[in-house]
């Protein structure tokens, strides 16, 4: 394996840095501001238009996408850099499409779905989402309850789903469903393409979560859906499903990086300046060590990271790879942040500041998409043979 970015890649990389400082950056005060008043996170139409269009301009657009939908069709290994430089700022914005339900849609849609669905998502002008998690199922997708049954050509979905990121303003949600109660996981639970406003589909609450974030419980009450719903093959929405989670969690753990490297480097910035008792806080050991086993540890979850989107691109298997970045990663973003927000002191403590909102948004990531106990216990398994 070559550890060094192609030309082009690392060009690219560059670029985004770029963008985030000079676009997205200039913006963290008003981010900071709303979700200090309770708003939330987020950036209005107004504000984010204007990003969308540098964006294009500078062809960073549908990077993962396939050319023949408008797309780069950029290897994994090239989306590692990017999304770890938008991870150094709190301003809320990705790259449309977001990857994750990409490469569902990829792997699963027909003709049809990749004209209807794929291409105006990967061209950002549909927004989706995905609904998995129950309540009471958690992090089991396998123990879902969410029911679709066939009626003559058509399916009817009932059940409940939670933690659903952008429930509301999505064009579309992909929805997993229980097909074959004997068989679940193993052949039967399938995949569903859900309208906005479908009859039977609705949002019950938007929930508030640490960090400034929504996600939505929503019900399916006799929801009627065309066989032309159906994502992929019925029986076998698990593996693409969990294809999904995979590149999720890859990607979150590249967003910890970047945000622990803009922690880390906040700290290299303030502690010469402080000045305690007579020394700056730059010649305290205590900060020494913290800045030195912190960039040792980001190092560490760089390299993993770039190792499981290599073999990613390479058509392997990296559940296991994925687990231990996962962990690994949101535990040392997580360890780095409380070290940054120790060295500012009271300022640290601050909602003026970045590093809480940073705080917060990796906790949430310890929990979504798996906690580290259960990809602790993936791992285990895997390494027992049990």
């Amino acid at each position: 394996m070559d550890f060094a970015l192609s030309d082009e890649h690392r060009m690219l990389k560059d670029l985004v840095a770029r963008f985030v400082r000079e676009e997205l950056m200039p913006l963290e005060h008003v981010v900071l501001e709303r979700e200090t008043a309770g708003q939330g996170v987020h950036l209005t139409q107004q504000e984010t238009d204007p990003i969308n269009k540098k964006a294009k301009e500078l062809g960073l657009w549908g990077l993962d996408a396939p050319e023949d939908v408008g797309g780069a069709d950029l290897p994994e290994v090239a989306m590692i850099g990017i999304i770890e430089e938008l991870g150094k700022t709190v301003t809320p914005y990705v790259f449309p499409p977001d990857s994750p339900n990409l490469r569902m849609l990829k792997a699963t849609v027909n003709a049809e779905q990749r004209a209807q669905y794929l291409a105006p998502y990967a061209q950002g002008e549909k927004i989706s989402a995905i609904g998995i998690s129950e309540p009471g199922a958690g992090a089991d997708p396998s123990s879902m309850l969410c029911t679709a049954r066939k009626d003559g050509d058509d399916w009817i979905l009932n059940g409940r789903k939670i933690w659903i990121s952008k429930a509301e303003e999505a064009d579309f949600t992909i929805l997993m469903a229980v097909t074959d109660k004997a068989k679940k996981a193993q052949g039967g639970i399938s995949a569903f393409l859900l309208d906005k406003g479908t009859p039977g589909f609705k949002v019950l609450r938007k929930i508030a979560m640490i960090g400034g974030h929504f996600t939505c419980e929503v019900s399916l009450e006799d929801c009627r859906l065309p066989a032309s719903k159906l994502l992929g093959k019925e029986g076998q929405g698990f593996a693409p499903m969990q294809m999904r989670l995979s590149t999720r969690r890859l990607l979150m753990a590249c967003s910890c990086i970047g945000m622990a490297q803009r922690a880390l480097d906040m700290m290299c910035e303030y502690a010469p300046q402080r000045i305690t008792f007579g020394v700056p806080l730059a010649e305290r050991q205590t900060i020494q060590w913290w800045v030195a086993d912190g960039a040792t540890r980001i190092h560490a979850a760089r390299l993993m990271a770039y190792d499981a989107a290599w073999k990613i691109d390479q058509g392997r298997d990296v559940r296991t790879e994925v687990s231990m970045l996962k962990v690994f990663a949101t535990e040392m973003a997580w360890e780095i942040l409380d070290k940054a927000m120790q060295t500012f002191g009271a300022m640290g403590m601050t909602k003026e500041m970045p590093l809480q909102l940073m705080a917060a948004t990796i906790r949430n990531m310890r929990i979504y998409d798996g906690p580290s106990e259960v990809h602790r216990w993936v791992v285990a398994r895997k390494l027992l043979r049990l």
